[in-house]
């Protein structure tokens, strides 16, 4: 094997570990994980595993497993589901950690944030062309 080609693999193979365990994580997301079962999941030790997935990821495993949460609740949340419904349904025990959590991330509580979107979502219903670009619309002879 030439050195280049030796030299590329571990990292290769490092790499689609730590991939293996944000799959892990975007799969599994709404059960109760540890850091120990994702580092598990790629077979590294938790301190070497939280090292290599900020390194890929630019964020610790905790980090991206809240955004994964939240994600998922906002995309809950414009369905219309209730908010103490959906915390659960992604996975907290706590409707206050995850209202303060969603507050810190979005900058408005659960049930704000859904009437917000709910109410964008009815008027760009009832007048679709308020919300197309203006550039799209000039360029179109609008």
């Amino acid at each position: 094997m030439p050195d280049s080609l030796a030299a590329q693999y571990p990292k290769i193979y490092l790499y689609r570990r730590v991939v293996q365990a944000k799959l892990f994580i975007d799969e599994h997301h709404a059960q109760s994980l540890n850091l120990g079962n994702i580092a598990n999941e790629a077979y590294f030790s938790k301190f070497h595993f939280i090292r290599l997935f900020k390194a890929t990821y630019g964020k610790t495993p905790h980090q991206y497993l809240m955004a994964v949460r939240i994600n998922r609740a906002q995309v809950l949340l414009k369905q219309g589901m209730p908010v103490t419904e959906v915390c659960y349904a992604i996975g907290f025990d706590s409707i206050s950690s995850f209202s303060a959590l969603f507050k810190r991330i979005t900058k408005l509580s659960p049930s704000a944030w859904q009437q917000k979107e709910l109410q964008r979502d009815a008027e760009m219903k009832s007048k679709p062309r308020n919300f197309i670009p203006n550039c799209f619309a000039e360029m179109n002879g609008w």
